[in-house]
């Protein structure tokens, strides 16, 4: 009987954190460093295409992932302050980082404000670097979403549908105590609520689509001035809203909601709004407007150096006749100066 209900429901991994003798390899990591390259990567490609110029974007994200990380860290604390710093909690776990426990709402708010001090060392406009990053970005969204895999965690109520979340008691293999994030599912022991929904899947199909719907209007409509960056703000918070919704984890709320279905709300009029103002800017920015004054020196430089390297045109000989001004001529003919 449990097992033609575990085939009709989707197993959870046995664990999310791997050791490499002292060293601890742990999925959720891996994810969200996987998504930043293939955000990157896809951010170069689409910043050359609109006349960027190469790199541009790696130097960006020099600056944005970082504050991006802590950004996602504090508005994590910040919303939950009481996983870190109520009786029997460790305050100093609210820096473990690696444990879990980024909010997209500060990552992308922090990173921008990083993203904004590198374009403006760059002499570039942050609105066409947000509008050539944006698919990346919620690409990179929906590859971090399978870290949640890995830790368990992010899920949903009770469901019977075929496409239910198995979810497994973990322990420390060492002491055989409890251990949802870091310890092994020995002997697939369902928690009580288990089969649940995977509500992590949800969003990363989500992001996915709007990705795919970012590419689309962005071809189609030529969007610029941030527009582009603007749909993507606005579609993800459509999904993470009613995804938010079905999510059963421990969450603070506000006249009855969860914080994060009030940010989503907030920031899809704060969206749609910038979405119908921007238009009013004209059309997207012309390809030179998205090379850097570093590049524009080096391109002088360069013309610089090949001017030089020219060898001069020679000068026509002049006749032999010719006399210069202010000269006499000498016994032999030629002149002399005077």
């Amino acid at each position: 009987m449990y097992s033609a209900a575990f085939l009709a429901t989707i197993p959870s991994p046995d664990q999310g954190v791997w050791h490499l003798g002292p060293i601890p390899i742990r999925a959720y990591a891996l994810c969200i460093i996987a998504g930043i390259i293939v955000a990157i990567w896809w951010g170069e490609r689409r910043w050359e295409a609109r006349g960027g110029t190469k790199g541009t974007v790696l130097d960006i994200a020099v600056f944005a992932v970082p504050f991006g990380l802590v950004g996602g860290r504090l508005y994590h604390v910040v919303t939950d302050p009481e996983l870190y710093f109520t009786e029997g909690k460790n305050p100093w776990n609210a820096f473990a980082i690696w444990d879990g426990g980024l909010g997209i709402w500060g990552a992308v708010a922090l990173g921008a404000v990083g993203a904004l001090i590198a374009c403006r060392r760059r002499g570039i406009p942050l609105p066409a670097m947000a509008d050539a990053i944006a698919p990346g970005i919620i690409v990179a969204q929906a590859i971090g979403r399978l870290g949640n895999y890995f830790n368990q965690e992010l899920y949903g109520a009770h469901t019977d549908l075929p496409w239910g979340l198995e979810i497994y008691q973990r322990f420390n293999p060492e002491t055989g105590a409890p251990d949802a994030l870091g310890g092994v599912a020995t002997g697939h022991i369902p928690l009580p609520e288990s089969p649940v929904h995977p509500t992590f899947l949800y969003e990363l199909i989500w992001n996915l689509l709007i990705a795919l719907l970012v590419v689309w209007a962005d071809r189609k409509f030529k969007l610029g001035h941030g527009r582009a960056f603007a749909l993507y703000v606005a579609g993800y918070t459509v999904g993470r809203c009613w995804i938010e919704l079905m999510r059963t984890d421990t969450a603070n709320h506000i006249l009855g909601l969860r914080v994060n279905v009030w940010t989503s709300i907030l920031l899809f009029i704060g969206a749609m709004a910038y979405f119908v103002a921007a238009a009013k800017r004209g059309p997207r920015e012309a390809p030179e407007t998205l090379r850097s004054k570093g590049d524009e020196r080096n391109a002088a430089v360069e013309s610089t150096s090949d001017d030089a390297g020219e060898k001069p045109e020679p000068d026509e000989k002049a006749p032999e006749d010719t006399v210069d001004a202010g000269s006499s001529p000498g016994e032999n003919g030629k002149p002399e100066k005077s």
